[in-house]
């Protein structure tokens, strides 16, 4: 018996174009079943997708780095791992002189900044539907935040290679670094692992691993999907991401969560 499903959201539950299927809502709401949306996003980013499932168990952004409720009225903060401040002002200020092209910006718990509007900014904003603040870094860092999430993107391939190589040659043991599909580098706390976070609602339910189900198609899903006894992997994921799956069910933009409840947790 499942007692809790957990989902990644690009690439996984929400199709191509940055939502939820009728046929997904349907499908999880149908199942009763409660879930819990894993992601990289930050929550003004899942906001959409919590209220169309009508979510009211915790959630996990950030790759693990806040664990939340949302309710009608606030965000209630459950958990969080945010990165440390001198580290976030020092790797912006690398990527920015070393890889100037390099789409950045950066995330609190409620906004998103950038110093500029470019291409990878337009791109993140017509997927998620969020509107960026421009403003100078250097006065946003004077400002008493958390900031969970450095996103930079980069639609060149060689130079996705150059920045990952360069920003782990960094050995910065406070941070983590992982691709979100080929776009996307992400970086958060070391502490931020989506594994954390399922653990923390595994204890909080009192849940077996076998009493536990997950879906996931990228890197960053890994430890999500093998802290579960039952990992279910997009149609749509790499080879490598596919070997730790028990099923695999199909793609994002064909229902591949509905398929997946349907014929691997509820048969």
């Amino acid at each position: 018996m499942i007692r809790h499903i957990f989902s990644d959201m690009d690439g996984t539950l929400l199709s191509s174009n940055g939502h939820v299927s009728n046929h997904n809502v349907n499908t999880i709401k149908d199942s009763q079943i409660p879930f819990t949306l894993v992601s990289a996003r930050a929550p003004m980013e899942m906001a959409e997708t919590i209220d169309k499932l009508s979510l009211k168990d915790p959630q996990i952004a950030f790759n693990g780095g806040l664990i939340f409720k949302k309710t009608a009225n606030e965000l209630q903060v459950l958990r969080d791992d945010p990165l440390a401040l001198e580290d976030i002002k020092s790797i912006i200020q690398q990527v920015k002189t070393n890889f100037p092209s390099v789409s950045c910006s950066c995330y609190d718990v409620d906004h998103w900044y950038s110093d500029k509007n470019d291409a990878g900014i337009k791109y993140e904003a017509a997927l998620t539907e969020q509107k960026i603040q421009i403003i100078d870094y250097d006065t946003l860092f004077s400002h008493d935040k958390n900031f969970y999430k450095i996103m930079l993107i980069t639609f060149d391939n060689d130079e996705m290679e150059q920045l990952n190589t360069f920003l782990l040659n960094l050995q910065n043991p406070n941070i983590s670094i992982k691709r979100s599909g080929k776009e996307y580098l992400e970086i958060t706390s070391k502490k931020a692992q989506k594994s954390k976070g399922i653990r923390y609602i595994q204890a909080l339910e009192d849940l077996l691993r076998n009493e536990m189900a997950a879906f996931g198609d990228g890197h960053n899903d890994l430890p999500m999907l093998t802290s579960v006894g039952t990992p279910i992997v997009m149609d749509n994921a790499l080879a490598e991401i596919k070997q730790h799956g028990k099923f695999i069910t199909k793609t994002n933009d064909a229902d591949g969560v509905a398929y997946g409840i349907k014929n691997y947790l509820k048969k």
